[in-house]
C-alpha cells in the first residue's frame, strides 16, 4: 500500500453512493456546500441493482398477465406462458446492466466529488478512503458525516450453509436462469415478491414461514390474501416451520433442507429472506465510540446519538429499511446538515417541520408488489392499540367497489382504515387488492396531514375507480 496524501476537506463527507447517499450529497450540494461521496461498489447501490428496481421489473409482467387474465375479451389472449428471456432482459435494462455510469454522471453533474473504494471513519471528522489498488486517500469534514452503507442479507449459521451457496435478495433479483424448484425461506417482503416472480416464470416454488402467516409488519389479511394468492398459483406455503440444516453435496447439484418437523425438501435453489443487518461491520465506528456492527441510533434529524457531527441515514438507523423513506431522510438530514452549518435555528419544536423525520414513526407507506397487491401505511391495529391509542378499525370489501368489479372479474380484496377516536383522524390505512399500490398515496397524504375524519368526508372519490374504497370507509364509520 502506499503512503496516503494529504487529506482533502469538505464540508460534507457522504459514505456510501445509494439513493440515500446521493439525496444526502444532492441536498449539501443545493444548499452551497461541498460534498464528497465515497463508495466500494456501484454508485447506485442496492435499490438500483439489486432490490428495488430489479424485483419490481422482474414482477410487472408477472402481475400484468395476471391480471389481464382477470378482464373479458382479453384473457383467452395471455393464458400461455411468460416470455422468460424478455422478462430477465427487461429486468436486466433496469438494473443498466449492473453497470453505474448514468449514477456517475448524476452525481458529477450536482458537483459532488467520487471516490471509490472503502470508506472508515478515523476519528472524528475523518475518513479513511482505501481504493481498489490499495492507495489511501484521507478526507475530513467541516461539519458532517454521514454513514449511509445501508443493509445486508443475514444467512443464518446453519450447518451445511457455506456449501449449499444459498440465494440471498442480490441473487434472486439478478438471476440468468429459472430454477426448476426453488425453496423460500421466510415470509415477509422479499420472499413473497420473489415467491410470486419465480413461481410465475416456472420455478416450483415452496415457501418455509417460521410463523403463522405472511407479511408479519402488515395487517394480518394481508398476509391471508397474499398466501391464498401464491397457494392458488400453484406454490407451496408451509407455516410453523424452520429450516435446521442444508445440504449441497454436489457444487451443481440440488440442495436438501432439513425442517425442524423432522420432513425435508429438495430444490435447486434456496433463498434465505430472514432480515437484514446493518453494514457498518469495518466502519470504524470504534474509533468514535461507537460499536461496529450495530444499528445507529438517532435523534429525529438523523443525527446520531451523542454526537454534533455524525449522521446516519437510511438502512442504518434502522428506522424504516425503504429506500423511499431513506431518501424522505436523506432531505431531512441534508436539510438540519445545511441549517446546522450555516447557524439557521432548527424547527426543533415542529413535528412536521423541515428537519424532523416524523414519517419515520407515523407515516411509513410500502407497497408489496405481489398478486394481489398489499400496500399499507402508518400502524396497524395492533400497533396503534399497543401504542395506548383509543381506537376503532373500520374494513370494507374492496372487492365490492364498482371501480374494482370493473378492474378485474373477481376482483378479491379487502380495505381497512384505523380512526384515532380522540382526534378523529386517522392512523393507518391497509389495502390489499389488484391495483392498490397506486392507491396508497391518497391515504399517506390524509395520515401524514392528520386530515380530519369531517373533511375526508368533502374528498370526492372519482367514479368508477377503485379509490371509492374511501367514501365505503366513511359511510362504515359514520354509520351511514
Amino acid at each position: 500500500m502506499t503512503h496516503a496524501v494529504e487529506p482533502v476537506e469538505y464540508d460534507v463527507v457522504v459514505i456510501g453512493a445509494g439513493p440515500v447517499g446521493e439525496n444526502v450529497a444532492d441536498r449539501a450540494r443545493a444548499a452551497g456546500l461541498s460534498a464528497a461521496i465515497v463508495e466500494s461498489e456501484l454508485i447506485g447501490g442496492e435499490c438500483s441493482y439489486w432490490a428495488c428496481m430489479p424485483s419490481k421489473a422482474l414482477l410487472r409482467p408477472v402481475v400484468a398477465r395476471a391480471e389481464a387474465r382477470r378482464v373479458p375479451g382479453l384473457s383467452g389472449s395471455v393464458q400461455g406462458p411468460l416470455d422468460t428471456a424478455a422478462v430477465l432482459a427487461h429486468r436486466d435494462d433496469f438494473a443498466s446492466h449492473w453497470k453505474d455510469d448514468g449514477q456517475v454522471a448524476w452525481l458529477e453533474g450536482i458537483g459532488a466529488d467520487i471516490y471509490r473504494g472503502t470508506g472508515r471513519l478515523t476519528g472524528t471528522k475523518a475518513v479513511s478512503v482505501t481504493a481498489p489498488d490499495g492507495t489511501e486517500q484521507r478526507l475530513t469534514a467541516r461539519h458532517a458525516v454521514a454513514v449511509c452503507t445501508g443493509s445486508r442479507a443475514v444467512v443464518p449459521d446453519l450447518p451445511g450453509i457455506a456449501e449449499a451457496r444459498p440465494w440471498t435478495s442480490r441473487e434472486a433479483t439478478s438471476a440468468q436462469q429459472v430454477p426448476g424448484r426453488l425453496v423460500v425461506v421466510g415470509g415477509g417482503v422479499v420472499g413473497v415478491e420473489m415467491a410470486t416472480a419465480w413461481g410465475a416464470l416456472g420455478a416450483q416454488v415452496t415457501m418455509l414461514v417460521r410463523g403463522a402467516g405472511l407479511l408479519p409488519r402488515m395487517e394480518p389479511f394481508a398476509g391471508e390474501l397474499v398466501a391464498e394468492a401464491l397457494t392458488e398459483a400453484g406454490a407451496d406455503v408451509r407455516f410453523g416451520v424452520s429450516a435446521t440444516a442444508v445440504r449441497r453435496p454436489a457444487p451443481d447439484g440440488p440442495v436438501t433442507v432439513e425442517l425442524d418437523n423432522g420432513e425435508s425438501v429438495e430444490a435447486d435453489e434456496i433463498l434465505f429472506a430472514t432480515g437484514r443487518a446493518p453494514r457498518t461491520d469495518e466502519l470504524g465506528l470504534e474509533t468514535v465510540h461507537l460499536k461496529p456492527g450495530s444499528w445507529l441510533t438517532v435523534d429525529d434529524s438523523c443525527r446520531v446519538e451523542g454526537t454534533g457531527w455524525l449522521y446516519a441515514v437510511g438502512d442504518v438507523n434502522h428506522r424504516a429499511l425503504l429506500t423511499h423513506q431513506g431518501k424522505y431522510q436523506a432531505r431531512i438530514a441534508g436539510a438540519a446538515i445545511a441549517a446546522r452549518a450555516q447557524g439557521v435555528p432548527l424547527l426543533e419544536t415542529d413535528r412536521w417541520g423541515a428537519h424532523a423525520a416524523t414519517a419515520d414513526h407515523a407515516a411509513v407507506p410500502q407497497v408489496v408488489f405481489t398478486d394481489p397487491e398489499a400496500a399499507s401505511v402508518g400502524l396497524t391495529l395492533a400497533e396503534a392499540e399497543q401504542a395506548g391509542h383509543r381506537v376503532r378499525a373500520v374494513d370494507h370489501d374492496l372487492g365490492a367497489v364498482a371501480g374494482a368489479a370493473l378492474y378485474a372479474d373477481g376482483y378479491r380484496g379487502r380495505a381497512r382504515m384505523i380512526v384515532d377516536l380522540d382526534r378523529e383522524i386517522l392512523l393507518g390505512v391497509t389495502f390489499v387488492g389488484p391495483g392498490t399500490g397506486e392507491l396508497l398515496h391518497s391515504a399517506t397524504v390524509a395520515v401524514a396531514a392528520e386530515v380530519p375524519i369531517e373533511r375526508l368526508w368533502h374528498a370526492v372519490p372519482a367514479y368508477p375507480t377503485i379509490s371509492e374504497i374511501w367514501l365505503r370507509l366513511l359511510e362504515t364509520y359514520r354509520g351511514a
